[in-house]
């Protein structure tokens, strides 16, 4: 092991209780916004409290949705104006998400404010409005690739007794921030060899307080330490190929796997970061549940117990780790196959209704003589990595485990080099594969990066809030007309779903709400791009995205039903059909 970093941070609520309960601070009015939850900030509070000083301790993250849930009195409120601040406008009403779901049925409408650094808020109570004012601390600076981003940050205010006007008004240095700051310095500092992948595993374990609330909307929550992880993950990832000479968000760069630890902890902050090797964890065991009452996640060997369970023939690869990626191959009927599907499901192994769903289908092919192949768990190195992390937040999206254990996105790996793609390759050898099922999911509630601009950069801005199961399908030139025939008839098959419909209405008002209107083609209430894409080797590729990193129980059943519903409906479509037809059945030459 070789360690680049092991330091101790004050905490910052507790360095600003041991600042001003001296002397000299007598009568005074205090207030800071730290990235701190509503416990530990009022039990701060009434520390001073007691030694004769006033305070208020705010949340730096998300200050508007905090102000609301513990500040303001709604009663006899019939609706809200929020002034957003006009520099970067839609960002901030991202950042007001999910303010319309907690406060329905009273409406929320946003509109172009006045001051830079304030949320405005008009309040209908009674017929007459009340006017407040929500301040947004945030300071420009560059995140770790050098791109100006505008970050929440900690700030302090001090006022003296009997004054109106603050004597000391000015950003604060927080534990959060120089924690984050910490690790890209170390990194940055640290000799990196010339060739990739730069380490085996590059651990970053961060004990910190921080933010942890559920909220009463879908699977809304607020999380600093989440944030935190995919603020470490993303940052180091895109430094990384910054140090490699990539272009920032390329996906086949393979600098290794990086893994933030994000723990809570009541005291100091603590911060490590190590090189280690590969070390093989334990897997966790857990009572069994029929497939179609899954209310979590498979483990690995769960998995491979129901593959054992299909028949078929097997096919597969070993990961980098040394993990089997197991696949199997059902062959159909007759010289005459049919034209073949490919179903995928794990290349983002934080994504955890795809394997369930791809699973669930299996038994119902094979009884409609299908011919396709079955890969439910193709990243079965990230898929470890998720249940690992799991076990200690299993809340959180994880996205350190979204690439495989070289850090890269298996589907944009090399042929000549292919490592777990080599089954992806074979199932479309095998098959002939005219239509490639691609499984997919995407957060189930609000992804930020707030310490480098709040919004996920490198393209991921669309998934920063869910919009409810929506569809991609990318095909060959020539067949735009036979993609939308398509996705006309699957929507309408899968909208019968009044589970499904509700999910997807609630989420796309809401999304729209925020972050504009929708690009795409709207069919049947559900989303759907539709692009060509001739990098593919099928001609066409349906990829689903259900809102599932961090859902459980009833939310989770309906997304892996889902899954295995979007299967079922396209391959009948397909086999019965008729659409998607093609002339010729699909070729595949490796290495072309």
């Amino acid at each position: 092991m070789t360690t680049l970093l092991d330091v101790r941070l004050p905490r910052t609520l507790n360095t600003l209780v041991e600042r001003f309960q001296a002397p000299e601070w007598p009568g005074m009015l205090v207030e800071a916004w730290v990235f701190e939850d509503r416990g530990a900030r009022r039990a701060a509070e009434a520390t001073l409290r007691a030694r004769g000083f006033q305070a208020s301790f705010r949340s730096a993250y998300k200050p508007l949705v905090h102000a609301f849930l513990e500040e303001f009195d709604l009663a006899g409120v019939s609706a809200v104006t929020i002034g957003l601040p006009p520099e970067n406008a839609q960002r901030f009403q991202v950042e007001a998400f999910p303010l319309p779901g907690l406060i329905a049925p009273i409406p929320v409408e946003y509109a172009e404010g006045r001051t830079p650094e304030h949320y405005e808020v008009t309040l209908l109570r009674n017929g007459q409005p009340e006017y407040l004012y929500v301040y947004a601390p945030n300071r420009r600076r560059p995140d770790p690739v050098g791109r100006d981003a505008l970050s929440p940050t900690g700030w302090l205010r001090t006022f003296p007794p009997g004054c109106p006007v603050p004597n000391y008004n000015a950003a604060l240095r927080t534990d959060y921030e120089d924690a984050f700051d910490a690790v890209i310095a170390s990194v940055r500092a640290y000799r990196w060899p010339q060739a990739t992948p730069f380490f085996e595993t590059l651990e970053i374990a961060v004990g910190i307080g921080g933010i942890e609330r559920k909220l009463p909307w879908h699977d809304e929550c607020l999380s600093t330490r989440e944030a935190l992880h995919e603020d470490l993950y993303f940052s180091l990832l895109e430094l990384f190929q910054q140090i490699g000479g990539r272009p920032i968000g390329t996906r086949d760069f393979q600098p290794g796997q990086i893994v933030p630890l994000i723990d809570a902890t009541g005291g100091d902050t603590t911060v490590r970061v190590s090189i280690v090797p590969h070390t093989p964890q334990p897997q966790r065991v857990q009572e069994p549940e029929r497939l179609d009452l899954a209310s979590k996640p498979l483990t690995e060997l769960e998995i491979a117990g129901h593959l054992a369970r299909l028949g078929g023939e097997g096919f597969g690869t070993t990961s980098v780790q040394g993990r089997p990626v197991r696949g199997l191959h059902f062959a159909g009927p007759g010289t005459d196959n049919g034209p073949g599907l490919v179903i995928t499901s794990g290349q983002h192994a934080n994504e955890t209704s795809g394997p369930i769903g791809a699973l669930r289908a299996a038994p119902a092919l094979k009884r409609m003589r299908a011919h396709f192949a079955l890969l439910p768990q193709e990243n079965a190195d990230g898929y470890a990595l998720h249940h690992r992390l799991r076990a200690e937040n299993p809340r959180h999206m994880h996205h350190a485990a979204r690439f495989t254990a070289l850090g890269d996105d298996l589907e944009f790996r090399a042929d000549d080099v292919p490592l777990e793609r080599a089954a992806r390759l074979e199932a479309f050898q095998r098959t002939g594969a005219r239509l490639h099922i691609n499984l997919h999911g995407y957060p189930a509630h609000e992804w930020t990066r707030p310490l480098t601009g709040y919004l996920p950069g490198g393209g991921y801005s669309p998934y920063a809030l869910p919009r409810g199961f929506f569809l991609i399908l990318r095909h060959h030139a020539g067949l735009e007309a036979q993609a939308h025939e398509f996705m006309q008839a699957l929507t309408a098959r899968l909208i019968t779903d009044p589970a499904l419909a509700k999910l997807n209405a609630e989420q796309i008002a809401a999304y729209t709400a925020h972050l504009g209107p929708i690009p795409s083609p709207v069919y049947n209430g559900i989303i759907c791009e539709i692009g060509e894409n001739t990098r593919q080797i099928p001609p066409f590729q349906l990829i689903t995205e259900y809102p599932d990193e961090t859902i459980y129980g009833n939310a989770f059943r309906l997304a892996h039903t889902t899954q295995f519903n979007t299967v079922l409906h396209a391959a009948e479509l397909v086999l019965q059909g008729g659409l998607l037809a093609l002339p010729e059945p699909a070729t595949l030459e490796i290495g072309a």
